[in-house]
């Protein structure tokens, strides 16, 4: 697309925001109810853009441009279909939050202060692999009543775009601006959409560091980060091995492609002689490649030897580094060092060390006794989530309805004037 073109959808989202804003509820999910409903229909254009899509994604992971965990993202098929729908209407049931009063002050006698809430505006959304982000994003924006304007990683531009034109198609039948959701492509587009901060109120990346560390340094827009999820289960000396071993693997081998996957198991050198064997064993029996320091290779011979750059890699795939750590404070430090401040887990039936742990790890998303993979908007009741916020402003975890909005303040009086 020509400057010139990202510069009228831009423009034309802009005035879609501002009508969206005055837009009731009940249409707006009815739209999004509506887009859900041609979702369904629309199936077999679905599924043929998609292999299309998987097909240059395959050509590109094997010229080395993607690892091989981007199909799982990428792929549509029947259920993965009726999940987006589902989470769409999720999102349509849940409470509008546009237009409520959260404060109620009266300053003087018939001078009353109202906090009210409002959405944002327009939101660009730069995205990698993921269908379901175009669904998820679209239904959010249109409840929180912002326009979006989508930006999709090459590898899946021809299923966003036959599903940001079912979308749009709904719009049209609910009456609402189509332009409230748009789809952009091209190379240079990204710069482009950074540099109107005349047009665009919020920037999310969602996808790797890299990406989102290029938008934060290329932009005077605000930004909510959506860092790559470098996620810890540690296993404490006081953890019952079962459960532990439930946890961690559902932890990696879920879905392993997901940004709450843990990348890295921690294990108390007081829990070793009985836990390590277990936990490493079953991990290498499931499939998945085992990084580790000294001790975890004298375990199995099947352990690869971890390096330092295994300790921050976001693998996204089948694959975790292990090592021993000297208790929670070891896994404390090993955390803040190496951590992206995403979702970090404890296992241990000591609730001292777990309160510790829950207090002093500085991530989004700590967990008790439980599997990082239910870092996810759905689980959490948002409906769906745009992302999982790593950053400490406006919103933290995931991002859905209520992270979209922010407020204003709303003055009635009786002809007071200020002495």
């Amino acid at each position: 697309m020509s400057p010139q073109q990202v510069h009228t959808v831009a423009e034309a989202a802009k005035n879609a925001a501002r009508a969206l804003a005055g837009v009731p509820t009940e249409r707006r999910n009815a739209a999004i109810r509506m887009a859900a409903e041609l979702i369904g229909q629309s199936r077999d254009q679905l599924l043929e853009a998609n292999v299309c899509d998987l097909a240059a994604a395959q050509l590109m992971i094997d010229q080395g441009q993607l690892i091989p965990s981007t199909l799982d993202r990428l792929r549509l098929d029947e259920k993965k279909i009726a999940e987006m729908m589902q989470a769409m209407l999720a999102v349509a049931e849940l409470p509008d939050p546009i237009g409520r009063v959260s404060q109620r002050t009266e300053l003087d006698a018939g001078l009353v202060l109202e906090r009210i809430i409002c959405p944002l505006g327009v939101l660009a959304i730069i995205f990698e692999a993921r269908p379901d982000a175009v669904t998820q994003i679209s239904a959010l924006g249109l409840k929180s009543a912002n326009a979006v304007i989508l930006k999709a990683g090459r590898e899946v531009e021809q299923t966003a775009a036959a599903l940001v034109k079912i979308i749009q198609q709904a719009l049209g039948k609910a009456g609402l601006p189509v332009d409230a959701v748009t789809l952009v492509a091209g190379r240079e587009v990204v710069h482009q959409l950074l540099a109107m901060n005349d047009l665009i109120d919020m920037v999310i990346p969602r996808g790797s560091r890299q990406l989102v560390e290029f938008v934060k340094a290329n932009t005077r827009i605000p930004v909510l980060g959506h860092a790559e999820g470098i996620c810890h289960v540690y296993v404490d000396k006081a953890a019952k091995l079962d459960m532990a071993k439930t946890i961690v693997l559902n932890a990696k081998m879920r879905r392993t492609g997901v940004c709450g996957a843990a990348e890295t198991l921690l294990v108390d050198r007081a829990a070793a002689s009985t836990h390590l064997k277990p936990l490493v064993t079953m991990l290498l029996d499931a499939g998945c490649e085992v990084r580790g320091d000294e001790t975890m290779r004298a375990i199995d011979q099947r352990v690869k030897p971890a390096s330092e750059q295994d300790w921050s890699t976001e693998y996204l795939d089948a694959i975790i580094s292990a090592k021993v750590v000297d208790g929670v404070d070891g896994a404390i430090r090993h955390i803040e060092r190496f951590g992206s401040h995403h979702t970090d887990s404890i296992v241990t039936e000591d609730q001292a060390t777990a309160e510790k742990f829950l207090n002093e790890i500085d991530s989004a998303i700590v967990l008790h006794n439980a599997s990082t993979q239910f870092a996810d908007g759905g689980e959490f009741g948002f409906g769906a989530e745009i992302g999982i916020a790593t950053g400490r402003f406006h919103a933290r975890g995931p991002v859905g309805v209520e992270q979209l909005t922010s407020f204003k303040y709303r003055v009635r009086g009786a002809g007071q004037i200020r002495p």
